[in-house]
C-alpha cells in the first residue's frame, strides 16, 4: 500500500482530518516523567495511544529529537506507531532539501532508518533535490509551498512572471514533478486564501496544513478553503495545543480531550 492509499484509507476509517504533531519538549513534560531515562519515548507513545482514535496521521518533528540526541527514541516511536496503530501513517517533518547525492542519504534516513511513510521537503533547490525520494514509490514526499510562518512572505509571495512563487511550486508538484503520484504540499492554516488557490491548482493532492491551535489558524476557514469534493484531502496539524494540554499526571486524558475536540470542530466545518 502506498502512502497516498494508506492516508485515504485512514481518512475514511477514522472520519478525521486531524494530524497530531509530536514535538517533545522535555521542559514542558509532566514532572513525573522528567527524570525518566526513556522520558521522550514514554511521553510520545502515551500521547500516540491517547490520540490515535482521533488522528488521520502523526507528524514527529525531527529537530525536537535530534537536538537532544534522541534519534533512537524517534526510530522506536515510529516503530511503535506502526506496530500498535498500523493504519495511521507517519509523516516525518524534517524539511530536508539538498543536492541529489546528499538527498539520497536523507531519503534513506527518513524511509529506511526511521521507517516514515512520508517526509516533508524544501523544494527550493529544484527537482533533482526531490527526485531521490521518489525512488521509494510506496512513500510520500510533502513539499513546502505556502508555510504558516510570517516569514514565508519573504520568498513564497514574490512574483515570478504572473504568479507568486508558491503557486509555481504547486504547479510543479502537481505536474511534471509528480511522476508516481507521491507528492503532497504544505500550506499553512493561517493563509486560507492561499490554501484555496493551491487547491485550484493541484486538484485532490493531499495538503499538510499546520497552523491551527497554538498558531491561531481558523479551522472553519482553512477547511472550507482546502477540502476536496469527497470531503478529505487535508492533514490539519495540531501539536503544542494537544501535547501540552496538561503538564500534570492527567496529560494523556487532556491530550485526548483536545484532540477529540479539534477533530469535532474540523468535522463540523466539513458538515459532518
Amino acid at each position: 500500500m502506498t502512502f497516498i492509499e494508506k492516508l485515504q484509507n485512514r481518512w475514511n476509517e477514522s472520519q478525521s482530518l486531524l494530524c497530531v504533531g509530536l514535538d517533545p519538549d522535555v521542559n514542558r513534560f509532566p514532572a513525573h516523567l522528567k527524570d525518566q531515562p526513556d522520558r521522550i519515548y514514554a511521553f510520545c507513545t502515551a500521547i500516540v495511544d491517547a490520540t490515535a482514535p482521533f488522528a488521520c496521521a502523526f507528524k514527529p518533528q525531527i529537530a525536537y529529537f535530534a537536538s537532544c540526541g534522541a534519534e533512537d527514541e524517534l526510530q522506536a516511536i515510529i516503530a511503535y506507531i506502526h506496530q500498535n496503530h498500523p493504519s495511521i501513517p507517519v509523516v516525518l517533518d524534517s524539511k530536508r532539501g539538498d543536492i541529489g547525492s546528499t538527498a539520497k542519504h536523507y531519503a534513506r534516513e527518513a524511509y529506511e532508518r526511521y521507517g516514515a511513510d512520508a517526509v516533508t521537503l524544501s523544494p527550493y533547490m529544484g527537482f533533482d533535490s526531490v527526485e531521490p525520494y521518489l525512488e521509494y514509490e510506496d512513500r510520500g514526499a510533502i513539499l513546502l509551498c505556502r508555510t504558516s510562518n510570517p516569514g514565508g512572505n519573504d520568498i513564497q509571495m514574490l512574483m515570478a512572471g504572473d504568479k507568486p512563487i508558491y503557486q509555481h511550486v504547486a504547479a510543479l508538484a502537481s505536474g511534471p514533478w509528480n511522476k508516481n503520484g507521491q507528492l503532497g504540499l504544505v500550506v499553512g492554516a493561517t493563509y486560507p486564501n492561499e490554501i484555496s488557490e493551491v487547491r485550484k491548482i493541484v486538484g485532490d493532492m493531499p495538503l499538510l496544513v499546520p497552523g491551527i491551535g497554538a498558531q491561531g489558524g481558523d479551522i472553519h476557514a482553512c477547511v472550507n478553503a482546502g477540502i476536496t469534493a469527497n470531503g478529505t484531502g487535508m492533514m490539519i496539524n495540531s501539536s503544542r495545543a494537544i501535547l501540552y494540554a496538561s503538564q500534570q499526571e492527567d496529560f494523556t486524558e487532556a491530550a485526548a480531550r483536545v484532540a477529540q475536540d479539534t477533530m469535532t470542530k474540523i468535522n463540523q466545518a466539513r458538515g459532518l
